[in-house]
């Protein structure tokens, strides 16, 4: 299996080698040169492990890896610091189904991937016979932040350094940042949103001088957003554990179709979604649920992307994003990976602020349904999922949930859940949060406060460092000490 870019300058590479560059020196993204295929009918999918299936997932795409290295990464990643041993539990709600990845130690689904991140970068590391330090250079829009920096705290060989948007994570999510500990990390607020700090830290990837200046320390850039192959292969395994669940339940026969609704902002985890479905799983369509930010549900419905509109810091924060990355990923498949019309494409989005697929390139986005919801909706789909059905959901779930309301058929559909509510106190409550929101939270629902959120509550926060976004660079050069 080798890598190459979504826009066709770089070298084919090793999976190891990847993961270690983050993003190709064009500025494109890394796609595999081949999607592996995984049969759903062998004999021993129904009985394994979470652990099992990311061995056999996961070890299509990174065949660099040995057997001993994969499982040693996979064993450290899913371990006791998840609070159930299923790792990735499907609930039955009602008629729906949702399939929690809120179960690591920092309470959202980016915890799937950032858990088993460090391991696969540390090997890659050593695969390569690079003595130099990885620094982990990062953009967040909320949860990202908090699962690389605990992933990555103490790891030797690496440091991470962590920008978000000051104004636009919520109160929970920042705290959870600030109170990191770990002396290789580093968390910077910017006056801007996140898509000022993705673009940015897109920009020092490749910034060519601030890489020889790095190399003179010995330091080279990686990253733990899902533009990083190694952060995107891990999120394929738990679409075919949910539905190794769902046959395992007798909800579904074994090949039949289904879909997925997943809450969208930088369009990383529907992306592997649709990785899942190119290696075979049985899935019939995938529905990208945006919030009032829903530049990904006109696209999907006209083939036009136009991110010239007004930004919305919303009460799903982790989804306030007007440039999805990852798209490009997809882009590179509707276009059967004509990189020069590729670039056509990224060009006038940089220079336009948008762009328009073909007709006959539209037609290809046909594994897709797209749908949005307000705040106000989503404050009421919280509200109502409680009162019918008592159990909780988060602000990006309810997204989802709205979403698969209004599109619903007779397929049966899974809601990827992406996080605690506990970090989200505020829809259910009904209130600007308070200080006793989580003790409030509680005692209406009579859920147990995860011990994450109640170790906040001692925690020390360190001290608030906050710039402008043209002040990324020197930022990054002063937290490294290089002159």
């Amino acid at each position: 299996m080798k890598y190459q870019s979504t826009r066709g300058q770089e070298e084919k590479v090793t999976a190891s080698k990847a993961i270690l560059m983050g993003l190709t020196s064009d500025g494109g993204l890394f796609v595999p040169t081949t999607i592996p295929q995984y049969n759903i009918n062998q004999e021993n999918f129904l009985t394994q492990s979470y652990q099992e299936l990311a061995y056999d997932i996961m070890g299509l795409w990174l065949d660099d890896f040995t057997e001993k290295e994969l499982k040693e990464c996979i064993e450290k990643a899913y371990d006791d610091k998840f609070s159930t041993d299923l790792i990735a539990p499907l609930k039955k709600v009602g008629a729906d189904y949702y399939l929690e990845l809120f179960h690591g130690p920092t309470l959202a689904f980016k915890d799937m991937a950032l858990s088993i991140l460090p391991y696969l970068m540390t090997t890659s590391l050593k695969k390569q016979g690079i003595k130099n330090e990885v620094v982990i250079l990062t953009a967040t829009s909320g949860d990202t932040g908090k699962a690389a920096m605990e992933g990555f705290a103490d790891v030797s060989g690496t440091k991470i350094i962590v920008f978000y948007p000051k104004n636009g994570v919520s109160q929970i999510q920042e705290k959870q940042m600030l109170t990191q500990k770990g002396d290789n990390t580093f968390v910077v607020g910017i006056n801007g949103n996140f898509d000022d700090a993705q673009s940015k830290v897109k920009e020092l990837f490749g910034d060519l001088d601030l890489a020889k200046d790095l190399a003179k320390e010995n330091y080279q850039f990686s990253s733990a957003n899902s533009i990083n192959i190694g952060r995107l292969v891990p999120q394929i395994v738990y679409y075919f554990y949910a539905y190794q669940q769902l046959v395992n339940k007798k909800e579904i026969t074994l090949g039949e179709e289904i879909n997925f609704v997943v809450p969208t902002g930088n369009f990383g985890n529907i992306l592997a979604g649709f990785y899942a479905k190119q290696m075979g799983l049985p899935i019939n369509k995938l529905i990208c649920a945006s919030n009032k930010n829903n530049v990904l549900t006109e696209f999907f419905k006209s083939g036009t992307y136009n991110k010239n509109r007004d930004f919305y810091v919303t009460n799903s924060p982790s989804m306030d994003i007007l440039i999805s990355s990852n798209l490009e990923r997809l882009l590179y498949y509707i276009v059967e990976k004509d990189t020069t019309r590729l670039k056509e494409l990224i060009t006038s989005l940089s220079s336009e602020g948008n762009y328009h697929l073909s007709e006959d390139e539209y037609r290809k986005l046909s594994d897709f349904i797209s749908g949005f919801a307000t705040e106000e909706e989503v404050e009421q789909t919280v509200q109502s999922v409680f009162e019918n059905d008592k159990y909780v959901i988060d602000p990006h779930t309810a997204v989802a949930k709205k979403v698969l309301d209004d599109v619903r058929d007779n397929t049966k559909a899974v809601i990827v859940s992406t996080a605690s509510s506990f970090k989200f106190p505020d829809c259910l409550l009904g209130k600007e949060t308070s200080e006793d929101a989580i003790n409030q939270l509680h005692e209406k629902t009579g859920l147990e406060i995860p011990k994450p959120i109640k170790d906040l509550e001692h925690a020390v926060s360190r001290e608030e460092i906050i710039v402008e976004v043209d002040d990324m660079k020197q930022t990054v050069l002063n937290l490294l000490d290089v002159k």
